[in-house]
């Protein structure tokens, strides 16, 4: 199989940028974390930038695996199309959480994001099974994400 790696970048990147204009909208974000009530098992705030950026560079080597399997266009366009809305999703929920405080909002948000990764992961499998599979951690993280943002919305 060759690589194409202009596509591999690409794919990686768009993730990563996503991630990162999140982060920068959110600066002050671990210092909202640090304040409110937490529930069990909540991680330190260093893990989240290294669980996301390994998470979005899982998102887009998915992309990469998906796009570049043989399977009609007109699923894949499919695929993307519910990938981007995941990613846009996935991009205001920081903002919801951390600059505005809106824990339940952010909760039923997540839960919403939830269920768009599952979606793609479920398209992404049926076009190229390491593709879903690439995306098993972010759903795993979700759940946990899912967990923590409910016990900050009950715990404050």
């Amino acid at each position: 199989m060759r690589i194409n790696k202009r596509l591999l970048v690409s794919c990686i990147a768009l993730p990563l940028l996503v991630g990162g204009a999140a982060a920068l909208l959110t600066r002050e974000s671990m210092q909202v974390f640090e304040m409110v009530n937490k529930p069990p098992l909540s991680p330190p705030a260093w893990l989240f930038p290294v669980a996301w950026t390994l998470l979005y560079s899982l998102m887009g080597l998915a992309t990469y695996f998906m796009l570049t399997a043989t399977a009609e266009n007109q699923e894949k366009k499919q695929a993307l199309s519910v990938y981007i809305y995941q990613l846009v999703v996935n991009f205001l929920w920081p903002t919801f959480f951390f600059n505005l405080q809106w824990y339940l909002f952010s909760f039923l948000w997540l839960l919403l994001l939830w269920v768009l990764v599952l979606v793609t992961l479920l398209r992404y499998y049926n076009i190229s099974k390491i593709a879903g599979y690439l995306l098993v951690p972010y759903l795993v993280w979700l759940t946990f994400a899912a967990y923590l943002n409910l016990g900050i919305w009950l715990l404050n």
